[in-house]
């Protein structure tokens, strides 16, 4: 499972490791358990996405899009203007405007980042730990001699937040600032990010 979810008091704390296939249906299972244990339903939430290394594009689109009213969540561009893919989310705010801190460090990256960035720039959000590890890049695997001679892994393109900032290299800048490390993982807080 890749959520897991805890009443803390009156908010919910969402914790998401990866994206997988399973993240989705985590997700809203977690707001269901936060409706029936918090009389009222939960005050906010706490979506912790510390160092968790990305995983399923779609997935990402799809917990950005259960906190946000519609409108763009990523965007990914290649060297051609053609080539950009916008992908939109839905009508319907599943966490129903209620506050959301998302919490990021260096070792939150990729889809990790879309979530980040689309929550935050659309000011849904805030921000609080370190800067997020800055991997932004599309990879496409192009068969050599119909994959008779291997394939070459070849970066296409980038994603931008709905701002229009790319993640790549850049990563996504906490609104507060704030180390927040488990006991014995001070070594994390020096780790490289993709630009080194």
């Amino acid at each position: 499972a890749s959520v897991t979810a805890k009443r803390q008091g009156d908010f919910g704390y969402i914790r998401i490791s990866n994206f997988s296939e399973q993240t989705e249906e985590g997700l809203m299972k977690a707001f269901k358990t936060f409706d029936k244990e918090i009389p009222g339903g939960a005050k906010g939430y706490v979506l912790d996405l510390r160092s968790n290394p990305g995983g399923l594009l779609d997935q990402a689109v799809a917990v950005s899009d259960a906190f946000l009213e519609g409108g763009e969540i990523v965007s990914t561009r290649g060297r051609r203007v053609k080539d950009t893919l916008r992908e939109m989310g839905t009508p319907g705010d599943k966490a129903a405007g209620k506050p959301i801190v998302v919490l990021i460090d260096g070792g939150s990256a990729s889809a990790s980042e879309i979530v980040a960035g689309a929550l935050q720039d659309r000011n849904r959000a805030l921000l609080l730990g370190t800067k997020s590890f800055g991997k932004g890049s599309v990879q496409t695997v192009i068969p050599l001699q119909n994959g008779l001679q291997g394939a070459l892994r070849l970066t296409t393109a980038r994603y931008y937040t709905p701002s229009g900032r790319s993640i790549q290299a850049e990563g996504i800048d906490p609104d507060v600032e704030m180390p927040i490390l488990l006991k014995d993982q001070e070594e994390l807080a020096t780790r490289p990010a993709e630009k080194d």
